[in-house]
């Protein structure tokens, strides 16, 4: 039985699957995905429910921090911020908080920032919070236990952001794409227009910021994925604005290409329609050498799926329940 865990904002799953060869270990080409389970592990995690926080494994304890929990109030987009930390060392079932949000010496509170790790250290990577005018960031911090944190520094030379994705590869940080300002489906008219970008940066050490692609080929996005497979970077699917109309016949400003790139600099597509429906906010991992996706926004309703791609092009619908969802309103979305 091989247990792979994945944590979706306030419930927490591990997905079980049976594998069995001649030889007893598991290997691509035993695999069915079909075969895989979700048991949930806990219902009412200690942590309060939100979004755009994010969760990483250093030295075999998940890291939970971050993200956003909508208020119910007149203003736009208003919401209590996070900038707490809570760990597991049981793969997710039990968690204790190890920072508070109002703790001295370490990040301002955000949502939709990127967490990465590398080596000994986590890493906290630019976000936004949430008002009337967000405050985009693009700062970088560390930490090798969740508590005692350091500032790399105040400006990454990138523009800040929030949507972003991060990955490391070949031992350097890169991150792709993100937008600044607020959708005026969340803040309403009258606000700066939001802007979405389609650059690359990387750095070795979190401090230095080197720019490898302007303009990279792929349409600007924010709620993009990065995956690490075979040697390349492929970024998947995403999004350049919140809703449509007139619903539900509109065509949602979504993505559902894929992209792949050996340093960041040059790219190459993959599919211009993968077979899973365009989305933002989705989560993909790589599983015994395929790309598994699953989550996501989408419009009229959110997508009920689970798809397998050993190469990025060629993808196959595993499921039609991730997490056990039995409808479009339990399918989670903006959690890593």
């Amino acid at each position: 039985m091989n247990r792979i865990s994945v944590c979706a904002l306030s419930l927490v799953f591990t997905l079980l699957a049976a594998c069995s060869d001649s030889g007893g270990s598991s290997t691509p080409s035993s695999i069915d995905f079909t075969t895989f389970e979700w048991t949930e592990l806990n219902d009412d995690a200690s942590w309060a429910a939100r979004a755009g926080l994010h969760v990483v494994e250093l030295g075999g304890r998940f890291y939970l921090m971050g993200g956003r929990t909508p208020e119910d109030s007149p203003i736009p987009g208003a919401s209590t911020l996070w900038a707490d930390v809570w760990a597991s060392d049981d793969d997710g079932v039990s968690w204790t908080r190890i920072l508070e949000s109002d703790a001295p010496g370490h990040w301002p509170p955000r949502a939709y920032f990127q967490a990465v790790t590398k080596g000994s250290s986590m890493y906290v990577i630019g976000g936004q919070d949430f008002g009337i005018m967000s405050n985009f960031y693009n700062d970088v911090w560390t930490s090798e236990d969740g508590v005692q944190w350091t500032q790399l520094t105040a400006d990454a030379g990138w523009t800040p952001r929030a949507g972003l994705r991060a990955v490391v590869f070949n031992d350097e940080i890169y991150i792709f794409g993100g937008s600044q300002f607020d959708d005026g489906a969340i803040i309403g008219p009258g606000g700066p227009p939001r802007i979405y970008f389609n650059d690359v940066w990387k750095s070795a050490d979190g401090v230095t910021w080197q720019q490898l692609n302007a303009d990279a080929p792929w349409e600007p996005r924010a709620g993009a994925v990065v995956v690490v497979k075979d040697g390349y970077m492929v970024l998947l699917g995403g999004e350049d604005g919140f809703l449509c109309e007139p619903q539900p016949d509109c065509d949602p400003p979504y993505f559902n290409d894929v992209w792949r790139s050996r340093d960041g600099a040059n790219w190459e597509l993959v599919t211009a329609s993968a077979g899973w429906s365009p989305r933002p906010g989705h989560q993909c991992a790589v599983i015994y050498d395929n790309i598994v996706c699953f989550g996501g926004f989408g419009l009229p309703q959110n997508p009920v799926d689970v798809w397998v791609s050993p190469d990025g092009a060629s993808w196959e619908q595993v499921s039609n329940s991730p997490w056990n969802a039995v409808d479009p309103e339990e399918v989670k979305y903006d959690f890593e």
